[in-house]
């Protein structure tokens, strides 16, 4: 129903104003959604963008409507022909579908990307307007829409703060917390809360990082053959097992949790900063329904994941930086257990930045919330200073 609302809209405005009809613009943006990478389809698309841009406001809600089903790289076009048409219709004082772009902005079932478009458009419009919206968006599920709603919670919270009331301040600001997605959010409401609020922040358990492990190691990575070759845990996982492992030393299975702010998981603290080895974590996973979720990994050393005994992913590369969500894994958990086999590699680098041998690891559906197992246990009490998210 709301694309032939959208038709009639479009030919309304098309007859009043003798524009090029709906199927000349559906064409144009059918060309733009083709497009694809290394070029393909390029010089089409940028026939089909000016011919959009030249149509005027009239093919904003169309190419809102459009971004639904185009790929990262197509929406790009569309974004950007549509802050064309903005711009030129600004410039020669044209009528903006500003109704239109508000109720498109307000309908939640629209494609994330679009509807923060939207907001876009809609607060240059009319800022004040737009930002009477923002409170209603905490729980959108759009990101960039959300990030609005937890930014002017954050804001509420710094203004409370400075007018001493400490107790309203740290209430908004939990509320934030509870609300917020995006590492760089979390991280500012965490400080505001610890250091001028004097409040504890259980950060592990809001991301969902995953603390408690097993761990085995080391095996031989000379000349970084690890990666490739099928150690014992690759085929089955036996906690109360041991093998043969680097320099044909006996070696087993071991507990480990980190309290690190970042879940971080440190080979380095029980095997030493030893180098061009293999390294395994297990751990386990109650989920509480069959469910689609993101496994989110950060790590700077070679690495391959398993889930339930199927390999995930990997990547053979080494010491190219570490951050929060550096992967993300698209996965589905089964009802009830489900296992993960972390596989870490270091390799021979001498040099100071080499030195970690570390990942860390979160589950979350697709907006980045936690996603938590039935058992989980509690944080473990820290016993040294958090790590610093970014050290390389």
């Amino acid at each position: 129903m709301k694309h032939f609302a959208l038709l009639g809209l479009f030919l309304t405005w098309s007859l009043a104003n003798s524009l090029p009809s709906y199927a000349e613009v559906s064409e144009s943006l059918k060309t733009i959604q083709s497009v694809g990478l290394e070029g393909k389809g390029n010089s089409e698309a940028a026939q089909a963008w000016s011919e959009l841009v030249e149509t005027g406001p009239t093919i904003i809600l169309p190419s809102l409507q459009a971004m639904g089903e185009a790929s990262p790289l197509a929406r790009n076009w569309l974004r950007s022909a549509v802050e064309a048409v903005v711009e030129n219709a600004r410039s020669s004082d044209a009528e903006l579908p500003t109704a239109e772009i508000r109720q498109f902005l307000l309908d939640r079932s629209g494609e994330p990307n679009a509807r923060t478009l939207a907001y876009d458009l809609y607060a240059s419009i009319d800022e004040e307007a737009a930002t009477e919206l923002v409170p209603g968006m905490i729980d959108d599920p759009s990101p960039g829409l959300r990030r609005e709603a937890v930014g002017q919670l954050i804001g509420k919270g710094k203004s409370l703060l400075a007018d001493e009331k400490t107790e309203e301040s740290a209430a908004t600001l939990r509320n934030a917390l509870e609300a917020a997605r995006e590492v760089d959010q979390i991280e500012e409401i965490a400080k505001l809360l610890r250091k001028d609020l004097e409040q504890t922040v259980d950060l592990p358990h809001q991301f969902g990082f995953l603390l408690y492990w097993n761990l085995v190691g080391p095996f031989d990575n000379t000349d970084r053959a690890g990666f490739d070759t099928v150690y014992p845990p690759e085929e089955s996982v036996d906690l109360a097992a041991s093998y043969e492992g680097k320099d044909n030393k006996e070696i087993r299975w071991q507990d480990y949790s980190t309290a690190d702010d970042y879940g971080m998981v440190d080979f380095n603290q029980p095997y030493g900063p030893i180098k061009e080895v293999v390294g395994y974590a297990y751990t386990e996973f109650q989920s509480e329904k069959e469910q689609d979720v993101e496994l989110r990994l950060g790590c700077k050393n070679a690495w391959k994941i398993w889930l339930n005994g199927e390999l995930v992913f990997g990547r053979d590369e080494y010491h190219r930086g570490i951050r929060i969500d550096q992967y993300i894994l698209p996965v589905t958990l089964n009802e009830g257990k489900n296992t993960l086999l972390v596989k870490a590699c270091q390799n021979e680098q001498e040099q100071d930045w080499t030195v970690q041998w570390q990942f860390q690891l979160r589950v979350c559906d697709s907006t980045g919330a936690a996603v938590y197992s039935t058992d989980r246990k509690p944080t473990p009490d820290p016993v040294a200073k958090p790590r610093r998210r970014g050290a390389e």
